[in-house]
């Protein structure tokens, strides 16, 4: 089933025009929180896909035991190791809030893991994105925190959780969803119970749900949601995307970066630094569900041709930009501002 043409054109309104006229930073500033002793590799991946997608700056806030790792692979990433085990949330919080205030969106999970420090770093950056409004995107371990406690997110419309398999069974579970819903169903019961954040239920086709309504009205100002008549629609899309046939470790994190990046362009639209602002910014977190999917089941298509069985996910990086032209460039126009240029 082909993606609804208008989920297209919308989203088309939120790329960057290639013209000049915008300074660095203003095509998105975005960061991935994650990156201990064993995962390096994931967040790389996350920051390094939003630049091949086409944000300006990728930031990476990992351990000090993860940052020589991280800084070897790139050195177009800003690296900032300030999780240190010995470290408590409230001495770190003035730094990690600063930092926060001077970017567009906030990936949590790639390389998080499950260790009492960084988990308790990822619930405060989770509290200080809310406090600032920030797009958020969930991923991995973060999941695996939320779920934990389910409040931690509850109504929070401007983030995005991006299960697997195996993620969203657990996270249904949690939810108390009805295991008896039909499988079609679940992303947006999830949704519900989560209080509109949008679900992107990975799989053989993704399906993106969002429900916005049943926030508290703390919950929508939090989020910039408008309490117009938007506030009690839902709206789920599958994402059907041919993908490449193999499926190796840390794709699902290109997807991340990719999801955050179109979000970092979000809150540059919504803060007028390109565009009409004709679109609600309530559309925003399921816009860039759905083109982050598009563009990282075409990268993994286009990679897989190349390499077949050999695929890796650093395969996946460099078809990214290629991917985001198959999908939405129309013949003709230059670069990849498409309809805006």
């Amino acid at each position: 089933m082909p993606v609804p043409r208008h989920i297209i054109e919308q989203f088309k309104q939120l790329i960057p025009p290639l013209n000049g006229s915008l300074h660095k930073g203003q095509s998105g500033r975005v960061a991935v929180l994650g990156g201990a002793l064993d995962y390096t590799g994931a967040p790389f991946f996350a920051s390094m896909s939003a630049l091949r997608f086409g944000a300006d700056l990728s930031h990476v806030i990992c351990s000090p035991t993860a940052a020589s790792a991280i800084k070897s692979y790139s050195p177009d990433l800003i690296v900032h190791p300030i999780l240190r085990e010995e470290e408590s949330p409230d001495s770190l919080k003035p730094t990690l809030s600063s930092l926060l205030s001077r970017l567009h969106v906030l990936i949590i999970g790639p390389g998080l893991g499950r260790e009492d420090y960084m988990q308790r770093f990822a619930k405060l950056a989770l509290s200080l994105a809310k406090e600032q409004g920030m797009f958020i995107v969930l991923d991995a371990d973060a999941l695996w925190m939320v779920g934990q406690d389910l409040a931690l997110i509850r109504g929070y419309r401007r983030a995005v959780l991006t299960p697997n398999v195996a993620e969203f069974k657990r996270l249904s579970e949690q939810a108390d969803i009805d295991p008896n819903t039909p499988p079609k169903e679940r992303a947006m019961q999830l949704s519900r119970v989560l209080g509109g954040v949008t679900v992107l239920q990975k799989g053989g086709e993704d399906i993106i749900a969002t429900h916005t309504g049943g926030a508290s009205a703390k919950d929508r100002e939090a989020s910039k949601v408008s309490t117009s008549q938007e506030e009690n629609t839902e709206e789920q899309i599958s994402i059907d995307t041919p993908g490449g046939l193999k499926r190796c470790g840390g794709q699902g994190d290109i997807l991340s970066g990719s999801v955050g990046t179109v979000l970092a362009w979000g809150k540059c639209y919504e803060d007028g630094a390109y565009g009409d602002k004709t679109l609600p910014s309530s559309r925003i977190s399921l816009l860039a569900a759905a083109a982050g999917s598009i563009v990282t089941r075409t990268a993994s298509k286009r990679a897989f041709a190349k390499h077949g069985r050999g695929v890796v996910t650093q395969d996946m990086l460099g078809e990214i930009g290629g991917a985001f032209a198959e999908s939405f460039v129309a013949e003709g126009d230059k670069g990849w501002g498409a309809s805006n240029l």
